[in-house]
């Protein structure tokens, strides 16, 4: 069975990133792939709904960071680990890097605090825990099956420094861009939530707070210059893609 991978897309508002998602499932469509096209916070009709409240409703950032972290619960367990489990491509329009970047960063909220919640959501191996007569993930017959194919961890692995192994993309590209033009971009757009309505000064700590992600996990991250012409974005993203797929085989 196919070994599913996990790819997010990551930038400000005004990057670009989400004209250059299709594409690369376009890719793995033409090598045979089934692709899941989703996104945070989303993926889920719940998901959805506190989407919606994070985007639209005043609340404080603690409020604002939690229920980031609801929706992506609720998304890892109906979406993203079945898909995997499956041996699907998942495509994320943003993921935890985005709340880092935001809440973290825009907001300056708390990096520890997030990363506490980033270790209770993610922590492998993702069950529902009501679900009817469940048993724990590793007794599962979906579980061993997946795990003698090579899909999920037989266990929950510790990483360095005794944190459990979490679920991350394997690859995030990150469309980096200045916020004036990012600012620009957006003037002409729909009307903004309230994130897209923020000033400039708060995209740059946004900014800021991708690249201290980055520097946190570099083997993930992929930087693309999204100032470029968006053939030249696509490129470098075809490219990244391809480039991390001849590795990930090797």
């Amino acid at each position: 069975m196919t070994r599913g991978l996990f790819i997010s897309f990551e930038g400000i508002d005004g990057a670009g990133k989400s004209t250059h998602i299709d594409r690369v499932a376009q890719l793995f469509r033409q090598a045979g792939r089934t692709v899941v096209l989703t996104r945070e916070p989303g993926g889920t009709p719940l998901s959805e709904k506190l989407r919606e409240l994070v985007l639209h409703e005043p609340m404080d950032a603690l409020t604002e960071a939690l229920l980031m972290f609801a929706a992506r619960r609720e998304h890892l367990v109906q979406v993203i680990e079945p898909a995997l489990a499956r041996g699907d491509v998942v495509l994320c329009d943003r993921f935890t890097d985005a709340t880092f970047a935001y809440q973290g960063g825009g907001r300056g909220f708390d990096w520890q605090v997030l990363a506490q919640l980033e270790r209770m959501v993610q922590q492998l191996p993702i069950t529902d825990p009501t679900a009817a007569h469940a048993l724990p993930a590793a007794h599962t017959p979906q579980a061993a099956h997946a795990q003698q194919a090579g899909h999920i961890p037989q266990a929950c692995h510790t990483r360095e420094g005794g944190y459990p192994s979490l679920r991350q993309p394997e690859l995030t590209v990150w469309f980096d861009l200045d916020p004036q033009i990012a600012a620009q971009r957006l003037a002409s757009a729909r009307v903004p939530d309230k994130f897209e309505s923020q000033p400039a000064a708060f995209f740059a700590a946004v900014r800021a707070g991708y690249a201290k992600r980055q520097a946190e996990m570099p083997d993930r991250f992929a930087r693309i210059d999204a100032a470029q012409s968006m053939d030249a974005v696509g490129m470098d993203v075809s490219l990244v893609v391809t480039e991390w797929l001849k590795r990930a085989a090797a």
